[in-house]
């Protein structure tokens, strides 16, 4: 028997979300330690899900909501192996590529600010991720105008010189 399910990332619009797949529970301490020692004054949670043995949500964090929160959306996901992180005062962008070198990390889904679901496949055997829809479908192509104005955003708020 094979079900599908979509299920909708809950969090705050300001809040950016890396989802991932990671194989050990080792995952949680890594991460948090490549989270804090990237980005100083970060808010931050973490919620990754066992596959195996007690099948506990483990967790850490240091901001009580966002830990709250990235729990609960674990539960939601319910796929073994299936992390999640929330970041207020971070973008993805400055914790991405520690992540990926992390050991542990098998799989990264998505890094985003925007609404994000996750499609859900589950068996007897359990739930696992077969993909996230993150935004919405392109309006358009971008122009000389979108491209000088992408250009320009990028300097201002200093990931470009």
């Amino acid at each position: 028997m094979l079900t599908f399910d979509v299920v909708e990332i809950q969090k705050p619009d300001e809040i950016n979300v890396i989802l991932g797949q990671s194989h050990f529970i080792k995952t949680v301490e890594d991460i948090e330690e490549i989270i804090v020692t990237s980005v100083p004054g970060v808010k931050f949670a973490l919620a990754f899900c066992e596959s195996s043995g007690p099948r506990l949500i483990r967790y850490a964090g240091n901001d009580e909501i966002l830990t709250k929160l990235a729990i609960e959306n674990a539960k939601n996901v319910g796929a073994g192996h299936f992390f999640i992180i929330l970041l207020h005062r971070a973008y993805p962008i400055n914790i991405l590529n520690a992540l990926k070198q992390c050991q542990e990390v098998a799989n990264i889904y998505a890094a985003s600010a925007n609404p994000l679901e996750v499609v859900v496949a589950q068996t007897e055997n359990g739930r696992g991720v077969l993909g996230v829809i993150d935004g919405q479908t392109p309006l358009g192509v971008e122009t000389a105008e979108d491209a000088k104005n992408r250009y320009e955003f990028l300097r201002k708020i200093g990931y470009k010189k």
